[in-house]
């Protein structure tokens, strides 16, 4: 293929089809589990699943042009259906955590589902990154993409209004991974969708993330208490083991004490990003030193929970029969803040009828000598 260009493939789980041109209704246990796939002439593919809109598979070249698998996932597209580690998934209706699985709108106490505890985590015991999504390829102004739609119904995990989203994942010839985001409702409600990948630029070789080198552009985050529910406190990271402005090792970091970080048994947390205007703005970058690979992360929104896998315990097998533990993988969460809606503090998160919420998030990956 020649450099530049960006491709369209399809792989189907099930029978062979005729016809690639849009999601096929195979269905096993009642999820759609065929991928999509878009590769450009750099060596950089993606492959998605209607399930949850997950981001299944990201290849993408080291500084010797090896490809290998740069998150962590699943051997089989029907493994994803017992996942629950949120495993590449469009986490919503509300990503992070609401408290007590319950807010007030409009003078209305809406109750949710709770599935950590007390509280609602990642939209609820099912959540739109275990829905099922129709799936197409599509051209778009910035390439070839594939879109997904999904419509949650009013009362889904007790959120109010019928919910119509669209994510459309693009691949670009300069090796950017663009994922837009937009949703309407019929019903005031809220809204906080985010791409859950847990990613590992060193390839299938490095155990862990302990050595990768992350920046986040961000003074300020929102501290936690033991449910890992924000306190409501926007607080400076100068002089903390949350100073990422500047490169630092992740594993560097992990190792000082920090009453924050020993309560989420690592980085769980919320990050105020710097922002300049409405557009996109660069909010993270994750590079691995061994492999020479990078990860630029820009969006439009104003947080980015910074997540070192601390609840991965092994117990689950990742591709090639490997068990996915701690630290094996990090994710870079953009969205919203969470409890949102329990915090008028907060930046608002409420999608009004007559209006559509739109969020972009770019992951843009490069390499170094």
């Amino acid at each position: 293929m020649p450099a530049g260009s960006t491709s369209l493939r399809r792989a189907c789980t099930g029978s062979r089809r005729s016809s690639c041109d849009r999601a096929s209704d195979h269905r096993r246990h009642g999820a759609l589990i065929d991928t999509l796939n878009l590769e450009n002439g750099n060596g950089l593919s993606i492959s998605v699943l209607p399930l949850g809109a997950i981001l299944q598979s990201v290849l993408a070249p080291d500084r010797e042009g090896r490809i290998e698998e740069i998150t962590l996932g699943l051997t089989r597209p029907e493994d994803y259906l017992r996942d629950r580690a949120y495993l590449g998934a469009v986490v919503g209706r509300y990503a992070n955590r609401i408290a007590n699985a319950r807010f007030t709108l409009d003078g209305v106490e809406h109750r949710l589902t709770a599935n950590d505890g007390p509280n609602t985590l990642h939209g609820g015991r099912r959540g739109l990154g275990r829905a099922e999504w129709s799936m197409s390829h599509i051209v778009n102004g910035d390439g070839p993409g594939i879109e997904l739609n999904h419509q949650s119904p009013d009362g889904d995990e007790g959120f109010p209004g019928v919910l119509d989203t669209r994510v459309t994942y693009t691949l670009t010839a300069d090796d950017r991974l663009v994922v837009d985001y937009e949703a309407t409702s019929d019903r005031p409600t809220p809204i906080n969708l985010s791409q859950h990948s847990y990613w590992n630029l060193g390839g299938p070789s490095c155990a862990d993330i302990l050595g990768h080198e992350i920046q986040l552009h961000a003074e300020y985050y929102t501290p936690v208490d033991a449910a890992l529910i924000p306190t409501g406190e926007i607080r400076p990271v100068a002089g903390s083991v949350f100073d990422l402005r500047a490169p630092a090792r992740i594993g560097d970091r992990l190792r000082r004490q920090d009453p924050q970080v020993d309560l989420a048994r690592g980085f769980d947390h919320n990050f105020v990003l710097e922002r300049a205007g409405d557009g996109l703005s660069l909010a993270a970058r994750l590079a691995e030193p061994r492999s020479g690979r990078t990860m630029e992360v820009w969006t439009t929104e104003p947080g980015l929970q910074f997540y070192t896998g601390n609840f991965l315990d092994g117990s689950v097998m990742g591709r090639g029969g490997r068990p996915l533990a701690a630290r094996s993988g990090c994710c870079l969460e953009t969205q919203h803040f969470p409890d949102s809606p329990n915090r008028p503090n907060f930046p608002s998160t409420i999608l009004r009828p007559g209006a559509a919420w739109r969020s972009r998030t770019v992951f843009r990956f490069g390499r170094v000598g």
